[in-house]
Parts: C-alpha cells; structure tokens; sequence
C-alpha cells in the first residue's frame, strides 16, 4: 500500500475542513433553523447535508465528470439551487416576523422527513459541491489510489460533513447559547434569511456580470 494514508489523506483532510471552516448556504440554514428549533429540529437537516455530500463523494469516486463538463447539467443545478435558497431565505424571514415572545417549546419543529429533505435538497443543489469533490478526488487523491482508498476518504468526508454540522447545531442547542439568543431568535433567522437570499442572487448575477 502506497504513502497514501500518511501523505495524501493529511492533505485531502486538511482541504476538506477548510472549506468547511467557510460559512456556505448550509451554514446559514442549519443556524436558521438551530436557533430557534435546537437540536431536535435541525439534526435531521445535518443528516440530509452529509447524505447530499456523500451523493456527489460517490460520483466522484465513479469518476462522473458531467456536471463539471456539461455547461447545461451544471447551470441547471445552479439555477434550481440559487431558487431553492431563495424559497429558504424566505421563509426564514417569513419565521423571523413571528413575535419574539413566542418561546422555543411553542414552536413545532419539522418533522424528521422534511428536515432530512430540506438538508438533501440544500446539498444536492448546490453543483459547487459536485466540482469540490470531484476535484478533490481527482486532483488530491488520483488515480493511483485504490477503490479501498477512495471509499475511505469519501466515508470520511461524509462523517465530518455531519459531525460538523451537528456539533454546531448542538452548540445552538446549549441552554447557556440559547438564553443569549432567546429574544434575538427573529433577528437571527432574519440575517440567516437574508444571507440566503444573497447567496442565491450571487449564485446568477455573478456568471452574468463575468459575461459582460
């Protein structure tokens, strides 16, 4: 077995957390809902993040390289991703206009399902992801590396994913946290809102105003 564990992993690793140190759409959505629902009402939403992730870790691993080749594949997921966080954006302004009086136990969380959909629809329709890890398995890992090797790497990628995403879900959850945020919950979801919906308009305008 080549120096593949020792050399190549340190740098796939390192790459891959420092792209999850940088706030993303999923960030945003996973605070949103976080603040005001804890744990209970985003870990699903984790869950469907790190299934989404490892949709497009599997596709790379298979060496599928048409969303990063087809223009059409690729702007059709950027443009259905970039109307996906508009809708969220929304909404999470829409919940930020509720009165701050509400508490936290008044308030439904989403049902499992629909959190695991919302975190699945979040990761899957955002192609940067698709390019990331495709990237990072072709160019980081090559194709020297076993099928052993690459399912290793892949697994591990997914698992941070949603650790990552979890622990900060559950760093909302903290009593101590929420007391902090309790009467700051509207603003919160508001600012998250309103990231998403400039993220959605980056996501267009940015490809139009490198055209011109």
């Amino acid at each position: 077995m080549p120096d593949f564990i020792p050399q190549t992993f340190a740098v796939l690793a390192l790459a891959h957390f420092l792209a999850l140190l940088s706030p993303g759409p999923d960030f945003f959505l996973i605070v949103g809902h976080a603040v005001r629902h804890r744990l209970r009402g985003s870990f699903f939403i984790c869950l469907g993040i790190a299934l989404g992730n490892a949709v497009y870790i599997a596709v790379a691993i298979a060496g599928w390289s048409a969303v990063r080749q087809s223009p059409l594949i690729y702007k059709s997921l950027e443009i259905a991703g970039a109307l996906y966080l508009l809708w969220m954006g929304f909404m999470l302004l829409r919940a930020s206009r509720r009165s701050a009086a509400f508490s936290l136990e008044k308030t439904a969380p989403l049902s499992p399902v629909r959190q695991l959909c919302i975190g699945l629809a979040s990761a899957l329709l955002n192609p940067k992801n698709a390019v990331f890890y495709l990237s990072l398995m072709t160019i980081i890992i090559g194709a020297e590396a076993t099928l052993a090797q690459q399912l290793f790497s892949g697994l591990w990628m997914a698992l941070l994913v949603f650790f990552w995403d979890a622990g900060l879900a559950a760093a909302i959850a903290h009593p101590k946290v929420q007391k902090v945020l309790e009467k700051k919950i509207p603003l919160v979801e508001g600012l998250a809102g309103i990231v998403l919906i400039l993220l959605a308009l980056c996501f267009v305008l940015i490809p139009l105003v490198s055209r011109s």
